[in-house]
């Protein structure tokens, strides 16, 4: 059935299972990426904000030398 032949039940269900799919993997490489080490990186209302392995948040980007984040 094409996209637009679709009932709005149909495109709910989908966007249902896309959501879910995608949060999972948004999960799995938070968790890889606390395993490796290596900080996740959020923007919230418009600000860099970088979870540490330690599981601190952070404004500081952990990547540049000599304390001059971003």
């Amino acid at each position: 059935m094409s996209p637009s032949k679709r009932s709005l039940e149909e495109v709910e269900a989908w966007a249902d299972d896309m959501m879910r799919v995608m949060s999972r993997a948004v999960a799995k490489a938070q968790a890889e990426s606390r395993r490796l080490g290596v900080p996740n990186v959020y923007s919230i209302n418009g600000h860099t904000y970088y979870e540490l392995p330690n599981g601190e948040l952070s404004l500081d980007d952990p990547y540049i030398e000599d304390g001059q984040g971003s």
